[in-house]
């Protein structure tokens, strides 16, 4: 790519899709069509703001792949919204979901707007008739393509769009799985708010936990005591920070669009963030020093890098200076193809966004059976497993005249709620993807790196789809 030449987040993903095809063995048509974008939406509506002045706003949903129905693909609200960057992200959605076993095709959503900008009414305007836009076209639908929050929106934004969905079609019984990510009163499942920075915790302490990786990079195993850098403290970053400090490491910076803000002895996600409602800002929170760039957080020493922004953030320009061991892409493209060349060759480990922060659509994906089972998970087996639990640990108390702790019984007879069986599915899912993923780079010593062996897996997993339907002889 050209210094003239803009950059392209879809051609970016293109570059590395083509990177991985030469370790597959599939005709180059069945390539082709796995690479292009089945359907391009593009939409413009007025809105009426609160002033009285008329707006148009830019709108977009692609669907990339329908090799398995339905789509599933976030929504995002952000001024930086394009064609491009909502193509790009539709086909790492189809990718994402072939390498964990999600039954979806790719897809996503975008309005060019920043929420800040708008009030709540004017949000909500929006966002109804960007539904009502897409249910003219047959664009979303719990079987045809199945939106979720991303960027900009969240729980809010879900619920006005599965109430303008069931107003406009009456009766449709699994209406509530036409999107995910829903308040749980309105069919939304519990876990899902922090599923992806539980997904990207669970994806690094696995490739973590591999003695072979971490013996090669002079690392001890496991999460404790590592050093991480996490850029970005919105819904993703918070938690993933949550989660690696819980779990004994340490997060000794955060930055966020404003600033970036430095501790050796640790830093709490939750405390900062407190501070940041409070004064607008993470920088000169108490007993940490700040610094004098955002991006500089991203170029500290460190074991583990977390970027959990935007994507593009870590490019030809600044990899060079990039001193952490592991980077785990939480964010979607936050590494250019030109970094990973930069990556593999100072041997720093890029654990790639396609598969690592598929924790969002993994519990989507729970949420989606939920709707369509019309139960809530646990409701069935919890008070069984506890009472069944309270009887075999009776009988072994009985026949070994001992007795167990307080905290042990109640921990031995709990029986799973919902959440904990979101958490167990989800904890497996990225266990499976990463050894999975790690088989393939190990099995071909050409593969030069983590996301190629990741899209190799996603390759050979949507081509034979395409193949057993005999779409291609």
């Amino acid at each position: 790519m050209s210094a003239q030449q803009p950059y392209s987040f879809f051609h970016s993903v293109e570059q590395s899709f083509d990177k991985a095809a030469k370790f597959t063995k599939w005709d180059p048509g069945i390539l082709e069509q796995i690479k292009a974008c089945n359907a391009v939406y593009q939409i413009r509506f007025p809105i009426k703001r609160d002033d009285g002045s008329i707006e148009v706003i830019e709108a977009y949903r692609v669907q990339h792949s329908q090799h398995k129905s339905p789509c599933k693909g976030g929504i995002r609200f952000s001024d930086e919204v394009n064609q491009d960057e909502v193509m790009a992200l539709a086909s790492l959605m189809t990718y994402k979901c072939a390498i964990v076993n999600v039954p979806f095709g790719g897809a996503k959503g975008g309005l060019k707007i920043n929420p800040r900008s708008y009030s709540t009414y004017e949000l909500e305007k929006i966002t109804r008739r960007y539904t009502s836009e897409l249910v003219k076209k047959n664009f979303i639908g719990p079987g045809i393509d199945v939106p979720a929050p991303d960027y900009g929106t969240g729980e809010r934004e879900m619920a006005w769009i599965v109430d303008t969905y069931q107003s406009l079609k009456p009766g449709e019984i699994d209406s509530a799985g036409c999107v995910t990510g829903k308040p749980v009163s309105l069919g939304g499942v519990r876990g899902r708010k922090e599923a992806t920075g539980l997904g990207v915790f669970y994806g690094i302490r696995e490739v973590c936990n591999m003695h072979e990786v971490m013996h090669g990079m002079g690392l001890p195993v496991g999460v404790e005591g590592k050093t991480i850098v996490v850029q970005g403290l919105g819904n993703v970053g918070y938690h993933t920070a949550k989660f690696f400090r819980e779990h004994g490491s340490k997060v000794i910076a955060l930055a966020e669009y404003e600033g970036a803000i430095y501790s050796a002895d640790g830093l709490n996600e939750e405390e900062v963030f407190q501070h940041r409602k409070k004064t607008g800002s993470i920088l000169n929170f108490p007993g940490a020093t700040n610094l004098a760039k955002n991006t500089d957080a991203l170029e500290l020493e460190c074991d583990i890098l977390i970027p959990a922004a935007l994507e593009n953030v870590i490019n030809a320009e600044n990899a060079p200076r990039i001193k952490a061991k592991i980077i785990g892409e939480a964010a979607n493209g936050p590494c250019t193809p030109e970094a990973d060349e930069i990556f593999t060759k100072k041997r720093i480990l890029c654990v790639p966004d396609m598969y690592l922060n598929a924790g969002g659509v993994t519990v989507s994906y729970f949420e989606w059976l939920k709707n369509l089972s019309h139960v809530r998970y646990g409701r069935l087996e919890k008070r069984f497993t506890e009472n069944l639990n309270t009887h075999i640990l009776a009988q072994i108390e009985g026949l070994t005249g001992k007795q167990v702790s307080d905290q042990e019984r109640a921990f031995i007879k709990h029986g799973p709620d919902e959440v904990d069986l979101v958490y167990s599915g989800l904890e497996e899912t990225m266990s499976a993807a990463t050894r999975e993923i790690m088989d393939i780079w190990h099995s071909n010593p050409e593969i030069p790196d983590m996301r190629t062996a990741a899209y190799v897996s996603a390759i050979n997993k949507v081509a034979t789809i395409y193949a057993e339907l005999g779409i291609f002889p």
